[in-house]
């Protein structure tokens, strides 16, 4: 028997599918191991460790995670029983690493390393034809990463619990993704709108009824790109007010839109989000079944590109809805650091046109499907027109001149297929500005004039979408993160989201506070630096302990300069007893807790609690009925209870029981004590 150890359970049934067909007469046993198996540990950290699972010498330890040791078991019992072990993980670091700690964990020998893109028959195939070993490169690289962040997530959440009492926490991009979002809050709340203005002048177009607009162009002479507001409103007045304008030139020339690239991982989770209005866990999840099914791609990726291979099948299924692509496949830049190796999100089978098991992967499905086909569609083909206009007389003796650009659709192309996706790169609508064919020195009357009144806004909040964009931009995180990074922040209360934006809490800004120029691995450059590092000890251009050596002495110093903070102390208000003024202290009783005084048996004064805090002393009623034993007021008793239900009482006792009466009456209709029937309780 030969075993193939797999992380996600969802894609087995379609991988023993393809086994049967691209291996008959073999026997395949396919076993997840459901993602990691080991980790670092929790908790047990001892004298011979920096923090909980890293020693002294940044040497990480592992242990068998609560659902790894079930994992493990079954694994050795499949391992013991095959003659052949593949380890088919995913194909990226975090994959890489899970491979390796299968290995450690379950001890096998020599084990078989493949990988692929698609779980399809050609790349399964391809896949096992290719056999490896476990990259230790990869795994180094992820080792790094998991051990940075344990470093900064204990080392530096317990100094932020020390100093304010409260249970906080920080990571090495958690507290990135949280800074960038105070940081858009600061701006917003400093901003202050800027009122100015602009003109705009309306002229008659070929078609009767038709008009055209051309606004000034305020940088001609009137501001600059440092100040670029025009605040002179009679001055803009009279700009709108002029009568005639000379074509100072007009110029025609075809424009071409290309389209968008195919997803990438930031670039499928914002579209989603902006489509779909899905979280990007939500759309990460939904990607990992399309792909477990053999739908699409790998899904983490940072490539944008079509593998040259799958341009015929991209032909054909342009071709079978009547729509061209390009002569040469379309590419686009990859940033810096990406796996080349991983294709952009695409499906795997080019010609299917629905796929999933649900509503919800059948949309994510068809987004990813229509993005990647159209990326190698011909470009969008515009007519486009500029005009340049100064009005015929100066205004205030200054010349003014005036812009207008209009665009015809000639030739669609692409946007037949993927038109306000909202995944495009570029938000562009066509400008329907019918500008005729004008001459140079022509004078054109002005139909209208109109002051346009300008107000400066303020940056927007991030959406978990725009989140995403940013941090991918910025280089914190990688495609396996980003969504995970957005889900943390948001169980830990650090931000919250209003009507789809977010904001950061006050927890949220209290820990940015506490870290902002004390720690340097909250800055944007620190956190992408990192990054590139790990991706230079993955592919062997620096190693492990130089990289975590430097990181864990540059975290020391700064801990250690937090040594002169004060430990915060909690202030535990003390409530004065109000006959004696000693302190109150809080009683649980067995009926509920209560405040007694702690001058205790001298002042006998208790109250109520009231969540947490002494109550107010409940007032008791004296009657005017008088006890036959000793002459005191009585007061009537009464607890009412839910019909059938025991517990109440209603009767009349004697005021006087704290100086030993207990006479007690029972409650007569009218209530009203009955005083010939009274009697010493016990």
């Amino acid at each position: 028997m030969k075993l193939m150890i797999i992380e996600s359970p969802g894609k087995r049934v379609k991988l023993e599918e393809i086994m049967a067909a691209i291996r008959p007469g073999e026997e395949w046993r396919i076993v997840p191991s459901i993602g990691h198996i080991r980790d670092l540990p929790a908790t047990g950290n001892n004298e011979n460790e920096i923090t909980t699972g890293v020693r002294t010498d940044l040497t990480p330890v592992y242990q068998l995670t609560e659902r790894g040791e079930e994992v493990a078991v079954r694994l050795k019992k499949a391992v013991s029983q095959a003659t052949e072990i593949y380890l088919a993980t995913d194909p990226d670091r975090e994959g890489e690493s899970i491979a390796w700690h299968i290995k450690e964990a379950i001890g096998i020998r020599n084990p078989i390393r493949v990988s692929f893109n698609e779980v399809t028959k050609e790349r399964v195939a391809e896949a096992l034809s290719k056999p490896g070993r476990i990259d230790m490169k990869m795994v180094a690289a992820q080792e790094a990463r998991r051990v940075a962040d344990r470093l900064f997530g204990y080392l530096v959440s317990t100094e932020l619990r020390r100093q304010t009492g409260e249970k906080l926490s920080a990571g090495r991009v958690q507290s990135v993704a949280v800074y960038l979002v105070v940081l858009r809050e600061r701006e917003i709340r400093a901003f202050k709108s800027t009122l100015h203005y602009g003109a705009e002048l309306s002229f008659a177009a070929a078609k009767p009824g038709e008009h055209w607009v051309a606004e000034w162009m305020t940088l001609e002479g009137f501001t600059t790109k440092e100040n670029p507001y025009f605040m002179d409103k009679p001055y803009a007045e009279l700009v709108a007010g002029v009568g005639k304008a000379i074509v100072i030139s007009c110029e025609n020339k075809p424009r071409l839109r290309n389209p968008p690239a195919p997803f990438i991982s930031s670039s499928l989770q914002q579209a989603a989000s902006n489509k779909l209005r899905w979280n990007p866990d939500k759309t990460m999840k939904i990607a990992q079944a399309l792909f477990d099914q053999g739908h699409i791609s790998y899904h983490r990726t940072d490539n944008p590109n079509v593998s040259e291979e799958s341009m015929p099948a991209i032909r054909a299924a342009a071709q079978a809805i009547g729509m061209e692509v390009v002569a040469k496949r379309r590419t686009w830049k990859a940033k810096d650091g990406a796996q080349e190796g991983h294709p952009g999100v695409t499906p795997t089978h080019w010609e299917v046109e629905a796929a999933g098991e649900t509503s919800e992967q059948q949309e994510l499905y068809k987004l990813i499907r229509t993005r990647a086909l159209a990326s190698q569609l011909m470009a969008a083909n515009y007519d486009s027109r500029t005009v340049i206009l100064k009005a015929a007389d100066p205004v205030g003796g200054k010349q003014v001149l005036y812009g207008a650009t209009g665009e015809s659709l000639v030739e669609p192309g692409w946007l037949r297929l993927l038109d306000g996706d909202a995944a495009s790169d570029e938000d562009e609508t066509n400008q329907l500005n019918p500008i005729p064919q004008l001459e140079p020195g022509q004078t054109l009357n002005v139909l209208s004039g109109k002051l346009l009144e300008k107000k400066t806004k303020a940056p927007k909040r991030y959406t978990e979408a725009s989140l995403v964009g940013a941090l991918e931009k910025e280089g914190i995180g990688r495609p396996s993160t980003y969504a995970a990074i957005l889900n943390n922040i948001s169980t830990r209360n650090y931000v919250a989201e209003v009507a789809r934006f977010l904001t950061p809490t006050p927890v949220g800004e209290l820990v940015i506070d506490r870290l902002e120029g004390k720690f340097s691995f909250l800055q944007i450059t620190y956190t992408r630096d990192l990054e590139t590092d790990l991706d230079l000890i993955s592919t062997g251009q620096t190693q492990y302990k130089p990289v975590m050596g430097a990181l864990y002495g540059v975290l020391q110093n700064e801990l250690e300069g937090q040594k002169s903070v004060p430990t915060f102390k909690k202030e535990v208000p003390v409530y004065p007893c109000p006959e004696c003024q000693k302190p109150l202290r809080r009683i649980a009783g067995a009926n509920g807790a209560f405040w007694g005084c702690t001058g205790h048996p001298v002042c006998e004064v208790t109250l109520p609690d009231a969540k947490g805090v002494p109550g107010v002393r409940k007032v008791v009623d004296l009657s005017n009925f008088a006890c036959k034993q000793c002459g005191k007021a009585l007061i009537h008793r009464v607890k009412k209870v839910r019909k059938g239900a025991k517990g109440g009482y209603n009767f009349w006792g004697c005021s006087g029981f704290k100086d030993g009466c207990t006479f007690t009456y029972p409650n007569l209709t009218g209530d009203k004590p009955d005083l010939e029937n009274g009697k010493a309780s016990k």
